[in-house]
C-alpha cells in the first residue's frame, strides 16, 4: 500500500473486465480487496484482506476483511474482523496486514494513519481466527513513520516483524507478540540485497532452510520482486522478478504460502468492472519453485488456481461460498453468520466442482432466504450460467426482509449428477432486492 502523497500525480488505470462466466479471477467479485495475506491453519486457508471502498478515487478504506477456502476454488466471507474503530489511536486508513498465531492465540499486524500523526503498525489479538479482535496495547506497537508489516516466527521460536516504505526494517518481537526488545533495525536496501528499487510490501517467510522477502519493486507501477537469505536477519540476496507490472492498478502486494501439496502466490490488481489503483481485486496463482528453490515469473490470470478438492453439495453450504459471482455483496446477518444480498434479476453466484456423485443423485435443494415481497426465482444451472436446468425455486414473501425461511424444491431427475460447476441465477421483475439468501443444501435421492 502506497501513501497517497506518493502517488498523487499518478493517473489511475482502469481495469479490463473479466468474461464472467469463465473466470474465477480475482477470487473475491461482492467487494474490491487488496493487499492479501493469507494463513493457513487448521487445514484450512484463510485470506485477511483490506478492503477499497466502492467508487474511492484515492484510497479510502475502513477495516479488514476475511475469507477462507479448503479447495483454492470457492472462498467463504466472513466478514468485518477488525476496523479503524478498533484503534483508538488510528485515525484513517486500514492498510496491510498479515495475521500469525502463537499458543492458541491469533495476532494481526495492520498499518494505519495516526491520529494528529505519520503511519503506525497496531497489533489486534483474539482468541479465534475469526475474532473478534482488540487492541491490548492502546498504541502502536512501531511508529517510525513506515507500514506494510510482515511477521514471522522462526524455527527457535524467535518472532520478527517486518515492514517498509520507505526503507526496509524489523524487530525482534517478545514471546507476547505485543512488545519487542532492542532497537528499530534499518536494513540498506541495496541493489545487490534487493534489485534496482525497493518499494514497500514484504512478505518474508522460510522453506527448506532458505528464507525469502518477496516484495513490491519500483514505482510506480509497482512489479514484483524477491530476494533469499541464509537467516531471517540477512544478508539477503537479490533473486528476480515474480511478476511484472500488469492488471490495471499501479500497485502490487504479494503473500505466498504452500497448501495441501502446492504453492500459491497472492496479489492485487484492478481487474473487476470499476477496478483501479484505488478499485483493487484479490487474486491467486499456483506455481512451483525451481529446483534450486527459485521462484519462476509469473503472469496475471483470470483462471486462478485449480480446485483442489470437491465441494459436497449434501452438507449445509453457505451462500457467501463462492468461487464468482454477479451484482452481489454480503452482510451480516440476523439469521446467523453472514449472507448474501444485493440480489436483483439477472446476478448470479458459481460454485465451483461440486460432486453430486453417482446417478441418481440430488432429488431437492433446500434454500434458507427471507423475502419481504414476492422475491422472485433461483434457477440452478449446471456447468455453466445457460446450462442444464437442474431447478427452479420460487421464492415467495416470507413475511418480512429479516424473515428467514427454508424453503425446498425439487430437483429434475438424473441431471445433478457428478462433479459439476453449479450456478444459482436470480431472476425477478426488474425490482432491487428480491430477497436475501443465507445458505443451501442438497438431498440425495433414493435410489431404486
Amino acid at each position: 500500500m502506497l501513501s497517497s502523497k506518493v502517488v498523487t500525480s499518478l493517473g489511475v488505470a482502469l481495469g479490463v473486465l473479466l468474461q464472467f462466466t469463465l473466470a474465477d479471477n480475482p477470487i473475491i467479485q461482492t467487494i474490491y480487496t487488496a493487499d492479501p495475506a493469507p494463513y493457513v491453519y487448521n487445514n484450512t486457508v484463510w485470506l485477511f484482506a483490506d478492503h477499497d471502498e466502492d467508487g474511492s478515487k484515492t484510497y479510502n478504506m475502513k477495516d479488514w476483511r476475511l475469507y477462507s477456502s479448503i479447495d483454492m476454488a470457492n472462498w467463504r466471507d466472513w466478514g468485518v474482523v477488525m476496523s479503524l474503530k478498533t484503534f483508538s489511536w488510528a485515525r484513517a486508513d486500514a492498510w496491510a496486514a498479515q495475521a500469525i498465531e502463537r499458543e492458541g492465540k491469533f495476532y494481526f499486524y495492520a498499518s494505519m494513519t495516526r491520529s494528529g500523526a505519520s503511519y503506525g503498525i497496531g497489533v489486534g489479538v483474539s482468541d479465534t481466527i475469526t475474532g473478534p479482535y482488540r487492541d491490548p496495547i492502546g498504541k502502536p506497537i512501531v511508529a517510525n513513520g513506515n507500514i506494510d508489516p510482515t511477521v514471522w516466527i522462526d524455527d527457535d521460536g524467535q518472532a520478527y516483524l517486518y515492514w517498509g516504505n520507505p526503507g526496509f526494517y524489523y524487530v525482534k518481537l517478545n514471546k507476547d507478540m505485543i512488545s519487542y526488545s532492542g532497537s528499530i533495525v534499518s536494513v540498506p536496501t541495496t541493489q545487490q540485497a534487493f534489485g534496482p528499487k525497493f518499494a514497500e510490501g514484504p512478505w518474508v517467510y522460510k522453506r527448506n532452510g532458505t528464507y525469502y522477502n518477496v516484495f513490491a519493486a519500483n514505482c510506480c507501477p509497482e512489479d514484483i520482486r524477491y530476494s533469499t537469505s541464509p537467516s531471517p536477519t540477512g544478508p539477503w540476496t537479490y533473486r528476480g522478478v515474480v511478476m511484472a507490472t500488469a492488471g490495471g492498478s499501479f500497485t502490487n502486494h504479494p503473500a505466498v504460502i504452500d497448501y495441501k501439496g502446492g504453492s500459491y502466490f497472492f496479489y492485487h490488481n484492478g481487474a473487476l468492472p470499476g477496478g483501479s489503483g484505488y478499485t483493487r481485486s484479490i487474486a491467486v496463482e499456483k506455481f512451483s519453485y525451481g529446483a534450486d528453490g527459485s521462484i519462476p515469473t509469473l503472469k496475471m490470470t483470470d483462471a486462478g488456481a485449480r480446485q483442489i478438492e470437491s465441494l459436497n453439495p449434501y452438507m449445509r453450504v453457505e451462500a457467501e461460498t463462492i468461487a464468482f459471482s454477479k451484482g452481489l455483496r454480503t452482510e451480516t446477518s440476523n439469521d446467523g453468520g453472514i449472507h448474501v444480498a444485493g440480489v436483483n434479476n439477472g446476478d448470479y453466484l458459481k460454485v465451483k466442482g461440486v460432486d453430486f456423485g453417482a446417478a441418481p443423485g440430488a432429488a431437492t435443494i433446500s434454500l434458507r432466504v427471507a423475502a419481504a415481497s414476492g422475491g422472485g426465482k433461483i434457477e440452478l444451472h449446471l456447468g455453466s450460467l445457460t446450462g442444464t436446468l437442474a431447478a427452479t425455486c420460487t421464492i415467495d414473501a416470507t413475511g418480512g426482509a429479516t424473515t428467514w425461511k427454508t424453503v425446498s424444491c425439487p430437483v429434475t431427475s438424473g441431471t445433478a449428477t457428478g462433479k459439476q460447476d453449479l450456478f444459482f441465477k436470480f431472476v425477478g421483475n426488474g425490482s432491487n432486492d428480491l430477497f436475501t439468501f443465507n445458505w443451501w443444501q442438497f438431498n440425495k435421492a433414493v435410489a431404486a
